[in-house]
């Protein structure tokens, strides 16, 4: 599914202008605005949180097999 043309946004604003009418429109935008930027900053907080996330594990891995290479040098040793 594509994003929307021009076409397609009149049709909507058309529609959206029969249903509501001309002086409820304004007020359904500004919310509908509101709602759209409040689900993508929810969105970049869940991407964000993922990522930090997947970070964390790759740093976690990485020290792992620096303490096995540090316990295998040490035992070399011994």
């Amino acid at each position: 599914m594509g994003r929307l043309g021009t076409g397609e946004l009149i049709l909507i604003f058309a529609i959206a202008l029969v249903v509501v009418g001309p002086s409820k429109l304004p007020e359904l935008g500004k919310a509908l605005g509101k709602t759209v930027n409040e689900f993508k900053k929810f969105s970049k907080d869940i991407k964000d949180d993922l990522s930090l996330e997947e970070t964390t594990k790759k740093e976690t891995k990485k020290e792992e097999k620096k303490e096995v290479i540090v316990e295998e040098n040490e035992e070399k040793h011994s």
